[in-house]
């Protein structure tokens, strides 16, 4: 790809593209949660039980008070990865609704876990053409303890490299709590770089869903990463949007290395995770300083 057309997204690499050899550094998928049944409850007192056989999950969702959701059940594919101890990641695509994918986290040390529904389309709020929710829940028969799965700011002012194949590696600056910027450094997208909503969760310290949601591609994905050691940090992800033609939708799992190279922080009036202040203020502010 020539310089001429960086700038030129529609010649950007299609979803469908980057899949070959992109997931070579993923994790061995595990079978703990083979013969497994998880119950997950929210506040809403919707409760989805999944019973995980080898290869399948069957689950069941039952809304509770205020969830507009209908009752459904089903049976998919799903993938697994061991993240820490009694902690997973697993993905499944919906085979009966294929413009809609499901990532859970499950904690079975802590009794939480926490639920992304990919959505292509306007299903959820939102302007890209994939779009996220986020459900914290409870597991039914395991004692809680830990905090709950949280938004925060943690990564905030960090720029990691990520290696996910001998011929792929991206690195990302984490912005604000909305933003994130990426740049390809090697790969078939070498030298593309754009800057797309993002979200954060802390699942335990130093464990973090990264979400994100892209404005060219027709794609989102979800992310959970183990940053305790910053020179030798694991991710686990995997990618949903459309292929190329735009009509067929588009599921694979992957996996990273990675490595913080720097870690900016910013002046307290001038922190990205600190709301803005109201108009009054800033020009209290403004004039504060300038008076100084």
């Amino acid at each position: 790809m020539s310089a001429l057309t960086l700038s030129d997204t529609s010649t950007w690499l299609p979803l469908d593209g980057l899949a070959p050899g992109f997931d070579a550094n993923k994790a061995e998928p595990t079978a703990d949660l083979t013969g497994r049944t998880v119950a997950l409850v929210d506040e809403r007192g919707t409760r989805i039980v999944h019973r995980f056989g080898a290869d399948s999950v069957e689950w069941e969702y039952q809304p509770g008070d205020g969830d507009p959701i209908a009752a459904s059940s089903g049976i998919d594919p799903y993938e697994a990865f061991e993240v820490d101890t009694g902690l997973y990641f697993a993905q499944f695509h919906h085979q009966h609704k294929p413009d809609e994918a499901v990532s859970l986290v499950i904690d079975l040390t802590n009794g939480r876990a926490l639920s992304i529904i990919q959505a292509i389309g306007d299903q959820f709020p939102g302007n890209t053409a994939v779009r996220q929710l986020f459900v914290p829940s409870l597991i039914e028969g395991v004692e809680t303890g830990g905090a709950e799965p949280a938004p925060t700011t943690a990564l905030i002012g960090r720029r990691v490299m990520w290696v996910y194949s001998s011929e792929h590696a991206y690195e990302h600056v984490y912005l604000s709590p909305q933003w994130y910027s990426w740049q390809c450094l090697a790969g078939p997208e070498k030298g593309l770089a754009d800057t797309d909503e993002n979200s954060v969760w802390e699942i335990r310290p130093g464990i973090y869903v990264f979400t994100w949601r892209e404005k060219v591609i027709p794609c989102a994905s979800v992310t959970i990463a183990d940053h305790r050691n910053v020179r030798a940090i694991r991710s686990h992800g995997v990618l949903f949007g459309l292929d190329e033609s735009g009509t067929v939708p588009t599921h694979f799992t992957f996996g990273a290395y990675g490595r913080l190279l720097s870690n900016t922080v910013h002046p307290d009036p001038y922190d990205p995770a600190v709301p803005a202040p109201t108009a009054g203020a800033h020009a209290q502010d403004a004039g504060a300083d300038t008076a100084r």
